[in-house]
């Protein structure tokens, strides 16, 4: 318990000292699920646009609903109509996904040029030749997959053959049926682009650097089964032009004012003695310096990163420890109480056995042996007994047969005498 504290403390500390030093900020009208309600009619969404195909998508107070959880073959996207002016930023994206474990829905996750135009409601496996990112959330091979795609705007996804190895990047994730919200972040760097999951690496690499100048989408659909995608949160941050994240790169746009005030310097006299000229070779010399410090700088921040990424880990392991251990402390306290009731049946038969081997019972035991012996043969004299004054006061059943034949057959005696009787009367006529 104080050990996954203190680590998370300490991924507070860290969380804090990274952001202060980053300084992100947030673009409030491509943002939304941020702390406050989606939308606040109900009905529109500032800095988007939303489209359906089948269905409209419904905002609630927390979360948009893309596709219902009824019926299949149904699209629904929405699309930032702000650009990007910056090359350096970093998105917070929380979604649910409620159906069938293997159903052929989707939800993609877009940074592209015109993308209302040439994605719309389209998903992977449906766009056509869009230029820029696509982050897909499906099922791929009967798992869960989270892929990245890239595209020039040359290759049409529609008609090839073999989407799948399109993907520059990929990780496993069981995303349905989670019960709360997937949380997606998408960062692109002056060195680096990374996607996390749950705060979990998923794929980065150093090779790919998305220009300024798109729009981010999200668009899903279901396929036969039905499929419910939910948006929670989209927030889009931005580091500060005086940040660490910030670079020459990023400030390119505004290339020529930073320059301009990089180079004011306090007025000098003019004279020809005053006035130098630097030097190629100290130019070079500084050019170096200046490549050996943003080298040391990526590495301290790639560094910082894996850091950050093992602590999260493993602040992730102590408090799944911690729940076991509290799953188990209620265990046992049930065998504690158990072990107490045992105990105590434990003692009552040791206090028996002491009594038995201290007292002596043979005595008892003879007398009570006694007792039944005599009041067995008691009871069979009385038995016998009894048995002879009932045979012996029993009426005798021989003379009590003989009355009852007698009187039967004096009753038929009479009954033969009258029909004879009555047949040798007269007979009288009218």
């Amino acid at each position: 318990m104080v050990l996954s504290s203190s680590i998370g403390l300490v991924l507070a500390a860290c969380s804090s000292l990274l952001a202060l030093s980053q300084a992100d900020t947030v673009v409030e009208r491509t943002s939304f699920g941020n702390g406050q309600r989606i939308s606040a009619d109900m009905s529109t969404l500032p800095g988007w646009e939303l489209f359906g195909e089948d269905f409209f998508p419904e905002i609630m107070s927390d979360r948009i609903i893309l596709t219902p959880p009824y019926l299949g073959h149904k699209r629904g996207a929405l699309w930032s109509t702000d650009a990007v002016s910056e090359s350096e930023w970093t998105v917070d994206f929380e979604f649910r996904a409620n159906g069938e474990d293997r159903s052929g829905g989707n939800i993609q996750l877009w940074y592209v040029k015109n993308g209302n135009h040439d994605v719309g409601v389209h998903d992977i496996y449906n766009a056509g030749r869009f230029d820029g990112l696509a982050i897909t959330i499906d099922n791929s091979q009967g798992r869960g997959m989270i892929r990245g795609f890239l595209n020039d705007g040359t290759i049409e996804y529609r008609s090839h053959s073999n989407v799948d190895r399109l993907a520059f990047g990929h990780c496993e994730y069981a995303y349905r049926n989670l019960g709360r919200p997937s949380h997606i972040t998408v960062k692109q760097s002056m060195f680096s682009f990374e996607v996390l999951v749950d705060g979990r690496s998923c794929f980065h690499t150093k090779t790919i650097r998305l220009p300024p100048g798109n729009v981010f989408g999200i668009s899903a659909s279901s396929s036969d089964n039905p499929d419910s995608f939910e948006v929670f949160k989209f927030v889009l941050s931005l580091p500060r032009p005086g940040s660490n994240g910030g670079s020459p790169q990023k400030q390119r746009p505004y290339q020529g004012q930073g320059q301009g005030q990089g180079h004011h310097q306090p007025p000098v006299p003019r004279s020809g003695n005053n006035h130098h000229q630097a030097s190629p070779e100290a130019l070079s010399e500084i050019q170096s310096q200046v490549k050996d410090i943003k080298t040391r700088l990526q590495t301290l921040n790639d560094a910082t990163d894996r850091l950050l990424n093992e602590l999260s880990s493993l602040s992730w392991k102590f408090d799944e420890r911690n729940q076991e251990i509290v799953r188990t402390s209620a265990h046992r306290d049930q065998v504690s109480s158990l072990d107490q009731r045992i105990m105590r049946l434990e003692r009552m038969v040791e206090h028996v056995q002491k009594d038995l081997a201290s007292k002596d019972y043979q005595r008892h035991f003879t007398r009570l042996e006694e007792a039944l012996l005599h009041s067995h043969s008691g009871l069979l004299e009385n038995l016998q007994d009894s048995s002879h004054r009932i045979l012996s006061s029993a009426p005798r059943m021989g003379f009590f047969i003989f009355l009852l034949v007698a009187l039967q057959l004096s009753l038929a005696g009479t009954y033969v005498y009258y029909k004879k009787r009555r047949a040798t009367m007269p007979k009288k006529f009218l």
